[in-house]
């Protein structure tokens, strides 16, 4: 009889330990994404009010290094609930291989289409299957500096590239440096340097032509790449243009290079970078005023037929483990009311048109979400449409090459024999 109350108490512990850890876990939702420091800070305030109202706590890790970690944690098969991904491509590679959640299993689809352009639905899908959601854009064509510097200096800002190379040309003579470049981040590095690249082709060549070039249409040997690769050598590979000279692109932190800007005197007087440089401006200098001490103008044409294209990125979603939380997080951070804060703390730009302008933090935002509605082309960038092991692998270590002065044939023969492995897959 003892044995037997024994082993029944024992049984129910058991139950009791099993039925508290499965509550304690249907508690918890494990979000990976790429945010760390000021934008981590971002992300964890936009998350607040859904843990307020749901009750569900985020157990979010930011790291750099997102394409090798997620990688190897979906391969593992642990992979985070929910995760940021580094492009649609890498969607693409885990839609495949069957690993993420179709969301249109759950999510109200009419309300996307009405709060979404088609542009971000179709990047989030494939075959039939939607997969990725977008909770914000940034305008990658852009040139940062200071207004005060340049008029200091009786500098005014160029429209045309011809323009921006004469004003390089002028500051050389000046005895300042025009450029300040970084390329270093971490297992990403040379990233920010593909997206120069794709800048330059969009204002080369046909959009048309661009498309072929990301799916591999085009070889990396064509003499279009070629000339992108060229213009772009016009400024990196120049000495007297670059802050620190060729070999600093290398080593300085992307988030760190536009610091050079804001020295007394300046270090530097141009910066090309996306919208969300604003945070890590802000954040390394934070008395700075967005339209006075700091601002952009639009990455000029090169080609005249081809205008001034809009080149775009986003902050990706994908679910990876089909749970009642991670519908819940997925359904809140598609809405207005979460965009609105994300944008409004970092200054990006919002891929929900229900998001009230006035939720940008400052009218330089709203600027920069202007010229993404009216530029006459906007591509998204090409290396997170190419496959990973080309656009956030041999493209990236292929810039890293070509400035540091490998022949540029060479650098381009190499990331051609890799994307035509990639293609294949």
């Amino acid at each position: 009889m003892l044995k037997k109350i024994s082993f029944t108490l024992l049984v129910v512990l058991l139950i009791g330990m099993l039925t508290s850890s499965v509550f304690a876990a249907s508690n918890t939702l494990t979000v990976l994404g790429v945010w760390t420091g000021a934008e981590a800070e971002a992300f964890n305030k936009m998350i607040a009010p859904f843990e307020a109202e749901t009750g569900i706590k985020v157990e979010f890790t930011g790291t750099r290094d997102l394409p090798a970690i997620l990688t190897t944690q979906v391969e593992a098969g642990n992979p985070p609930d929910v995760s940021a991904l580094p492009n649609p491509g890498q969607m693409i590679e885990f839609a495949k291989a069957g690993k993420l959640v179709d969301l249109s299993t759950f999510m109200d689809m009419d309300v996307l289409r009405s709060d979404y352009s088609p542009t971000w639905l179709d990047l989030g899908t494939y075959k039939g299957k939607f997969c990725g959601v977008f909770i914000s854009a940034d305008l990658k064509s852009l040139v940062w500096y200071s207004p005060k510097a340049f008029a200091a200096a009786g500098y005014t800002v160029p429209t045309t590239w011809e323009e921006m190379i004469a004003l390089s040309d002028k500051m050389v003579a000046d005895g300042k440096t025009p450029w300040a470049i970084g390329f270093e981040s971490g297992a990403a590095s040379g990233w920010a340097g593909t997206d120069w690249i794709e800048d330059i082709m969009l204002r080369t060549v046909e959009p048309e032509v661009y498309d072929l070039w990301v799916s591999h249409g085009i070889s990396w040997v064509d003499d279009r790449v070629q000339r992108a690769f060229e213009l772009f050598g016009q400024i990196a590979l120049n000495e007297k243009y670059v802050y620190g000279g060729s070999n600093a692109v290398l080593t300085i932190s992307f988030g760190d290079s536009p610091d050079a800007l804001f020295t007394t005197p300046p270090n530097a007087y141009m910066h090309r970078q996306a919208t969300f440089i604003k945070s890590f401006i802000l954040d390394h200098f934070p008395n700075l005023v967005p339209g006075e001490d700091f601002d952009f103008f639009p990455f000029p044409p090169i080609d005249p037929q081809y205008g001034t294209p809009a080149l775009g990125a986003a902050d990706m979603f994908a679910m990876f483990n089909d749970t009642p939380e991670a519908r819940a997080f997925m359904e809140y951070i598609v809405s207005p009311e979460a965009q609105g804060i994300w944008v409004g703390e970092l200054g990006k730009l919002s891929a929900n048109k229900r998001v009230n302008p006035a939720a940008y933090p400052d009218d330089l935002t709203r600027k920069a979400a202007k010229i993404l509605s009216e530029a006459s082309t906007f591509r998204f960038d090409g290396s997170d449409l190419m496959p990973s092991a080309v656009g956030a692998g041999s493209f990236w270590t292929g810039m890293l090459d070509y400035v540091s002065g490998i022949p540029l044939m060479k650098v381009l023969m190499t990331i051609e024999t890799t994307a035509l492995d990639a293609y294949r897959k």
